[in-house]
């Protein structure tokens, strides 16, 4: 893998470094690279390397975080296999998948790391953060709640972006939040803003209804037995003008996904019966199909969407 396969955009070293350690530990998914890293934008490409450089400086080393991807990887393909084979997702329940992904540092460690580097090689992940970079509101002010900030990337952009001056981030897993909290210590992207992060299941917040002025969550439907009860908390915490945020996904497995969402119209069902209405919508197919290919065969789909409370 070289800086030749990207004609417009030079890529950067420690980047070209992992991609190197990847295509020498799984020559099949360097295939999937040489495919994806011509569309990976210059800006994209400089927040992975700025990622990989403080990794770097934290004591990790890149065939550790090559390691993380690549662990990710080998989920994703082993768990689509069974979902193609079985037609559910092998765990339905948290009690089953608590133990070993939420409460294991070690596995959730790997899972974050390879998660962040997944927002730039995964064509999915890729698409789906740029949306909420587009639509995220540039001149509101107020509180930022985001259930399930995992590494932080979304809420590291939302801080150095928006307006918002009060951060709130909740997660379950308190490897997630203390990854977060050292990305946001080492990059402080608002030193002026007043930022939370709490390990709290998301249904036991204090937080008062109404007032939250932007409610993210990404990538959590998918992971709780009971989605709904979430999409109702979101309205009740919700402002009046909140802008609302969130990401899921159809037929596609992971190691932890639990609720399977079977199509986006189920989505937007579900959705829509807890108060919820859909501004605009993002659906990326999996990579190389089209959405109608997807609902077809059963294959992944992500999906987000902007909300908004009615």
């Amino acid at each position: 893998m070289t800086d030749q396969q990207n004609n417009s955009v030079e890529v950067p070293p420690q980047v070209n470094r992992l991609v190197a350690l990847i295509a020498e530990r799984n020559p099949t998914h360097a295939k999937h690279l040489d495919r994806v890293m011509p569309r990976i934008h210059a800006d994209e490409y400089q927040h992975l390397e700025t990622y990989l450089e403080y990794c770097l400086e934290s004591g990790l080393e890149l065939s550790y975080l090559a390691d993380c991807y690549l662990l990710l990887v080998a989920d994703a393909v082993n768990e689509l296999a069974y979902f193609q084979r079985e037609g559910n997702y092998r765990y339905s329940t948290f009690a089953e998948v608590a133990d070993h992904v939420y409460f294991n540092k070690e596995y959730m460690d790997q899972y974050m790391y390879g998660l962040a580097i997944s927002l730039i090689f995964w064509s999915s992940h890729m698409e789906i953060h740029r949306y909420f970079e587009e639509t995220l509101p540039l001149d509101k002010t107020g509180k930022y709640l985001e259930i399930g900030p995992g590494h932080g990337r979304f809420l590291m952009s939302a801080m150095e972006r928006s307006s918002f001056n009060a951060f709130v981030g909740i997660d379950i897993s308190e490897t997630s939040i203390a990854q977060t909290r050292a990305v946001l210590s080492h990059f402080n992207p608002s030193p002026d803003a007043d930022l939370s992060l709490v390990v709290q299941d998301f249904h036991e917040t204090e937080l008062p209804a109404g007032s939250c002025d932007a409610v993210v969550m990404g990538e959590v439907l998918e992971h709780v037995e009971d989605p709904a009860s979430f999409l109702s908390k979101i309205r009740e915490l919700a402002a009046p003008e909140a802008h609302i945020f969130i990401t899921t996904c159809v037929n596609a497995p992971q190691i932890d996904h639990i609720y399977l969402f079977r199509s986006l119209d189920e989505v937007r069902d579900l959705i829509e019966s807890q108060g919820l209405a859909i501004v605009s919508e993002k659906a990326v197919p999996y990579e190389g199909k089209t959405l109608e290919q997807c609902a077809k065969h059963a294959l992944p789909v992500n999906v987000a969407y902007v909300l908004k409370a009615v």
